[in-house]
């Protein structure tokens, strides 16, 4: 199953998402998955692992042709406390929580 079926289920059953992002390993709870200027993006919440910024828990914007050794995780879902602002990361959306 390729990457982006894997986020896509994930979303769909409130799963986690362990996996490297540009050499950083982040546990993660997607949250939007579609596609933004052609290529395939997710909005994740970020509560674990660690991150080129050092700041989280945190909401990531991720281009998923950069996301490796993705294992799905079940666990608690993890969202933010604040949605004052409309998400910038997917145009097209396909799916989301």
């Amino acid at each position: 199953m390729g990457t982006y079926d894997l986020i896509k289920q994930a979303i769909q059953g409130k799963k986690q998402i362990h996996a490297s992002y540009k050499g950083y390993a982040r546990q993660m709870c997607p949250h939007v998955i579609g596609w933004k200027n052609g290529k395939a993006h997710a909005l994740f919440y970020q509560f674990g692992g660690q991150s080129s910024s050092g700041h989280f828990p945190g909401w990531r914007c991720l281009d998923l042709d950069d996301l490796t050794s993705i294992s799905v995780v079940d666990g608690p879902w993890h969202t933010g406390h604040s949605h004052s602002q409309s998400q910038t990361c997917v145009d097209e959306v396909d799916v989301e929580v």
